[in-house]
Order: C-alpha cells, then sequence, then structure tokens
C-alpha cells in the first residue's frame, strides 16, 4: 500500500478515538461484522425480461434490516417482433409513462411483500424537465395514500433507454 509519502503527499493525520467514541464504534463494529455473515438477497421479478438482460426489477437483502434496491421503472411492454423484445408502452406520452412506472414499482413492492409505505428514497429521471413537472400530481396522488413524503430526487437525462421513452424511477424501499 502506498503511503502519503511514496505519493509526495502529506499523510493523514492518524485519527485518535475518545472513550466515548471506543464505547460506542466497538459493539457497532461487531454488529456489522455479524450481519455480514448472514447477507442473504433475494431477486424480485414480477415479469422475466429482465433476467435476459442480467438485471433484476429488485432486490430484497436482508441482514440487518431488509430493503429493496429496485432497477429503475418504465414504461415498457413485451414486443417480440423488435430487436430487444420490448417497445415503450407510450411512446412520447409522459403523463402515461408515469403512471405505467408507478405501476411496475406497486408491481415489485407487492412480490417483495412491501408496499408504498416501505418507500424510503426515490429517484426520478426524465428527458422532459418541464414535461415531469407539469404531470408530478400522477406521483403526489400515487403516493398519498402511503401516508409518506419520501425523500427523492429529480435529474434531467439527455436519453433513456429506447427512444420514446421520457421517465425511469428507481426506489428504495425497507422495513
Amino acid at each position: 500500500m502506498l503511503t502519503g509519502s511514496a505519493l509526495n503527499r502529506p499523510d493523514p493525520p492518524t485519527p485518535t478515538l475518545t472513550p466515548m467514541t471506543l464505547r460506542f464504534s466497538v459493539p457497532l463494529l461487531l454488529v456489522l461484522t455479524s450481519a455480514c455473515g448472514s447477507l442473504r438477497r433475494e431477486s424480485v421479478n414480477p415479469v422475466e425480461w429482465g433476467l435476459a438482460f442480467s438485471m433484476d426489477q429488485g432486490e430484497v437483502v436482508q441482514g440487518l434490516e431488509r430493503v429493496l434496491h429496485m432497477s429503475g421503472q418504465v414504461d415498457l411492454v413485451e414486443a417480440p417482433e423488435t430487436e430487444l423484445g420490448l417497445e415503450v408502452g407510450h411512446p412520447g406520452d409522459i403523463r402515461a409513462q408515469i403512471a405505467a412506472s408507478l405501476a411496475n414499482i406497486d408491481a415489485v413492492l407487492e412480490q417483495a411483500g412491501m408496499e408504498r409505505a416501505n418507500i424510503l428514497s426515490l429517484r426520478f429521471f426524465t428527458t422532459d424537465m418541464k414535461g415531469f413537472l407539469a404531470n408530478y400530481d400522477v406521483y403526489a396522488e400515487w403516493i398519498a395514500p402511503a401516508g409518506t413524503r419520501p425523500p427523492q430526487s429529480l435529474l434531467g437525462v439527455a436519453e433513456l433507454v429506447l427512444p420514446g421513452l421520457l421517465v425511469e424511477i428507481e426506489v428504495l424501499a425497507g422495513e
């Protein structure tokens, strides 16, 4: 391992532990170490087309807690005649794409044994920021019955996986 001296940089300061820090960090380290040995991962695929692309639509990770890392959900439908076997369900219709993506999120949550109230955070990706914001009420009405307001990010991107896709939504959920 190269040190700061070998890289012509000063070595980083050596951290010092106070008795209070030491009392807290030792049990925490033991808990994390024991959890790593019992980590279990469970694929969640309400439909199986993602398997052909070496991806799961969601993954439940169990250890200290149960966490669902969901792949980006989009408005895709099966289309065997196309090169990828998929096509955009509602090309160019951002409102319908938001609704379809949220329906896919419901399907993954259900198969994982979770519900909207388990959502911890969301990431929205869109190629049409103004259109997304004009149709944000679709999401707001969808999440309202859960009685939660999960943190979220909205990112404008140049393009998504297929032409005509305007929205992709990633979710982190847990219990």
